[in-house]
C-alpha cells in the first residue's frame, strides 16, 4: 500500500510542476518597467561597489594577459570580457534595472529616436 502512495504522491509533485511551468515562463517573459525602491537601494549599496571591484580585477587582468592576447590576436575580445562588460554594467545600466530591464529601456530609447 505504501508503494501505491508513493507513486500517487510522485504524480501529483510530477503534475504540479509540470502545470506550474507556463506561469513560471509567462512570468519571466513579463519584465517590470519601474526597478522597486529595494532593487534601487541593493543596487546602490550592494551591487555598484562589487561591480566596480570587478571592473578594476578586470582592468589589471586585463594589463596581466595582453601580452598573451596581442600574441593570439584577440586583445578586442579580451578587452570587450575583461574591461568593457564590467564597465558598462557598473556605470552605464540604470539604478536597480535588471540586464532585462535595462534592454527594454535601451529599446525604447532607439525607438523613439528612430520615430523622430
Amino acid at each position: 500500500m505504501s508503494r501505491f502512495k508513493r507513486s500517487v504522491a510522485a504524480g501529483l509533485v510530477a503534475a504540479c510542476l509540470l502545470g506550474s511551468m507556463p506561469v513560471a515562463q509567462a512570468s519571466s517573459l513579463y519584465v517590470d518597467d519601474r526597478p522597486g525602491e529595494f532593487a534601487v537601494a541593493g543596487d546602490i549599496l550592494i551591487a555598484r561597489p562589487v561591480l566596480l571591484a570587478v571592473t578594476a580585477l578586470g582592468v589589471a587582468a586585463f594589463a596581466v594577459s595582453l601580452p598573451f592576447s596581442a600574441l593570439g590576436g584577440n586583445v578586442a575580445e579580451a578587452g570587450d570580457t575583461l574591461v568593457r562588460a564590467p564597465a558598462r554594467a557598473t556605470f552605464l545600466r540604470c539604478l536597480g534595472c535588471t540586464p532585462e530591464q535595462h534592454q527594454q529601456r535601451q529599446a525604447a530609447k532607439r525607438s523613439l529616436a528612430s520615430e523622430q
